[in-house]
């Protein structure tokens, strides 16, 4: 019995492995490609900027929406799913004619990558015991790190070696073997009801959305323009409804009494500046070995692994430790690493620099991401009873996603008020204050990170903190083991 389970286990983790990593890969594989379509397809730069943005948009949204569903229908079942309209959109995309097909496509494909990123947390969180999650999640978290830095080296890659549509094409067969072994493989598992939120469904996708649209059309039309501050109004005002009928709902999609607990509260928040300071990172890295040193696409994909390496080597580690000292000391001095290794790049940057120079704070900051991200994720799903591993992964997703596209924003709207793409100097005279401003992400990262509870302080509450614990009233539904 022992020895199936430890198969069913390891299955779990492949199989959500290969999700995340399809998923995670095309969040920016398309960046180093974009001149290519730009000229196949006789695209515009708008065009451009939305075929990237047509992905994190419904990603995006569709996050809490795909945890509700999968505790509804089942993660399992769902999971295939997505990974079908994955695998589908991605064909479509690879036969786009035109630059709106693209975009279209790159929109349908978001929305599987929504199913399969937010059930992939869950279905793992579920499938392993409290004492061997943050080591499941470390690995799991690795994948997924090191898929979302390797992108602008796989889309330069696969750009100068074969033709963009190829991008799209690798997802297919990978995708057409995952989907039968996901409905094989791995145990069905639902949330700790039957209901459908479907008002709660309504209020925070039309949020979500309201709030991306405006940080991804933030630069292009102007932060101060009426379509940015009504689509941000529009979304805050509508996220703050949503709270009020979670208050009030018999079933709940995103139970508010979660955010009682430290360990909830705190990894959400920490998640998101993490991946605001990551995102913001990856973006202007890449272009910093091409602009600015003069790098092409693949060389600089190359030369980027002194810090995506760490994604593979230092993660799986972090998440292990984590299970034994408590996530707190890693979240901590891991986004104080990061924001230390940006700060570091911030400094030296200048035309003509030496890759060599850059291969330290590489490092450092490499190393720090990948403390933090598998400890942040497991204080969240840690924190709740194992029957809402889904909406707790739903929200920890979404928070994520949100911080990458609002990092990304941000450290561009730096950028374009201090330099530009006319010239080396040009680029680097934008790039080092952005990057300055990322590194301070990254320390309110870690500054959230300190509400989490130490190891002592978990014990207090039973095992890891979980939200059946000193912060809430004891759960009506059925209640995680370490409670």
């Amino acid at each position: 019995m022992a020895s199936t389970t430890h198969r069913s286990t390891k299955w779990v983790l492949a199989l959500t492995g290969i999700g995340s990593l399809m998923t995670a890969l095309d969040t920016l594989v398309v960046s180093t490609s974009l001149s290519t379509i730009r000229l196949d397809l006789g695209a515009g730069v708008e065009e451009l900027e939305w075929t990237v943005n047509a992905y994190n948009l419904s990603f995006a949204v569709l996050l809490l929406t795909a945890a509700a569903l999968g505790d509804r229908f089942g993660r399992r079942r769902l999971y295939a799913l997505g990974l079908g309209i994955f695998v589908a959109a991605s064909a479509a995309c690879a036969l786009a004619p035109d630059a709106g097909w693209l975009i279209g496509a790159r929109a349908v494909q978001g929305a599987g990558a929504a199913l399969v990123t937010t059930l992939a947390l869950a279905l793992l969180s579920a499938a392993f015991p409290p004492e061997r999650r943050g080591a499941a999640i470390g690995i799991f978290s690795a994948i997924t790190g090191i898929a979302v830095a390797s992108g602008p080296l796989v889309g330069g890659a696969v750009a100068e070696g074969l033709a963009w549509e190829w991008i799209f094409w690798l997802n297919v067969p990978i995708g057409l073997i995952a989907i039968p072994l996901t409905l094989t493989r791995m145990e069905e598992s639902f949330g700790p009801d039957t209901g459908l939120d479907i008002r709660g469904v309504a209020l925070v996708t039309a949020g979500a959305f309201g709030i991306v649209w405006g940080l991804v059309r933030g630069n292009a039309a102007g932060w101060a323009s009426p379509e940015v501050l009504a689509a941000l109004g529009l979304g805050a005002a509508l996220v703050v409804a949503f709270v009020l009928w979670e208050l009030r709902a018999q079933r709940p999609m995103l139970p508010m009494r979660f955010f009682r607990s430290r360990p909830f509260s705190a990894g959400n928040t920490a998640i998101f500046f993490t991946f605001a300071s990551l995102f913001g990172g990856v973006f202007f890295f890449a272009q910093l070995l091409q602009t600015g040193l003069g790098y092409g696409p693949l060389d600089a994909g190359l030369r980027l692994m002194a810090w995506t390496i760490t994604f593979i080597t230092v993660a799986p580690i972090a998440g292990t430790l984590a299970d034994r000292f408590g996530e707190r000391p890693f979240l901590v001095a891991g986004l104080t690493l990061q924001a230390a290794g940006f700060l570091w790049i911030a400094l030296i940057a200048e035309p003509g620099l030496g890759y060599g120079e850059l291969i330290a704070p590489f490092l450092v900051a490499g190393v720090g991401v990948s403390m933090a991200i598998p400890s942040a994720q497991n204080s969240v799903v840690g924190s709740v009873a194992d029957t809402d591993l889904g909406k707790a992964a739903g929200a920890n997703s979404m928070m994520r996603e949100l911080g990458g596209v609002f990092g990304i924003a941000v450290l561009v709207a730096v950028f374009a008020g201090a330099g530009s793409f006319a010239s080396p100097q040009a680029f680097t005279d934008g790039f080092a204050p952005a990057i300055a401003v990322g590194a301070l992400l990254s320390l309110a990262g870690a500054l959230a990170a300190l509400g989490v509870p130490g190891r002592l302080g978990r014990a207090r509450l039973g095992g890891d903190a979980d939200v059946a614990g000193e912060f809430l009233e004891p759960l009506p539904a059925a209640r995680s083991p370490r409670a």
